[in-house]
């Protein structure tokens, strides 16, 4: 998917900014499909590497969606390119943020969701930079828009950042912050349970089960 946007460029005049996004990777549920969560790779990463751990987890009821994001300058790089999901132009606290990469990601994310089955439950997920598009996107949905004020489409149900930063966030008002920490906790505390459930509980007594079939058998034999 590529995006096309106004961008500012030298002396003041209006440039398109086309992006490119990389390669999408999927991870299939191995067990019923209920829900699907589209999970953003760091600075410099690409899907490939997430798709291929979280696989590993035992989730068996969700698909995951691993995009990578599209190469380009990056600011704080000396216009050195890497994937990124936006630019980044300073590390500081006051640093402008690059909203039209902002609404650019966010609408990829929406548009790899929006074919998605309407019962299966919608989540927004990543690493660091990741995390940031994630929590951005959280934030287009409770306010019903993208940035640059058009429709935000996707009816997201979870979002999960680690190491992770709110953009815009002095610009987000006191309702959409406490909100995005709302969904914030409580997907980290169904992320959680999933883990907990199939780690502790589901797996040792599938194993469990497995082994008497196995003694039974082998009396048997005997």
């Amino acid at each position: 998917m590529s995006f096309t946007g106004p961008s500012v460029g030298s002396g003041g005049r209006t440039a398109r900014r086309l992006v490119e996004f990389g390669r999408t990777y999927v991870v299939r549920p191995k067990g019923k499909h209920q829900a699907t969560v589209v999970w953003l790779h760091g600075l410099g990463d690409n899907g490939s590497s997430w798709s291929q751990l979280l696989e590993t987890l035992p989730l068996p009821n969700i698909k995951w969606i691993c995009p990578t994001a599209p190469t380009q300058p990056i600011t704080v790089f000396g216009g050195f390119p890497s994937t990124a999901w936006f630019d980044v132009g300073d590390l500081s606290e006051d640093a402008p943020d690059d909203l039209e990469g902002l609404d650019a990601s966010a609408a990829h994310v929406a548009n790899l969701l929006s074919t998605e089955p309407a019962d299966i439950k919608l989540g927004v997920g990543g690493f660091s930079m990741g995390a940031a598009t994630a929590l951005y996107s959280a934030s287009c949905f409770t306010q019903g828009k993208y940035g640059n004020g058009n429709p935000y489409p996707a009816q997201l149900s979870a979002v999960v950042g680690l190491s992770g930063w709110l953009p815009c966030s002095k610009f987000a008002s006191l309702q959409a912050t406490l909100l995005i920490s709302i969904l914030l906790f409580f997907s980290f505390l169904l992320f959680f349970f999933y883990l907990i459930f199939f780690s502790l509980i589901l797996i040792p007594m599938v194993e469990l089960y497995s082994s008497q079939d196995l003694s039974e058998q082998d009396t048997r034999g005997g």
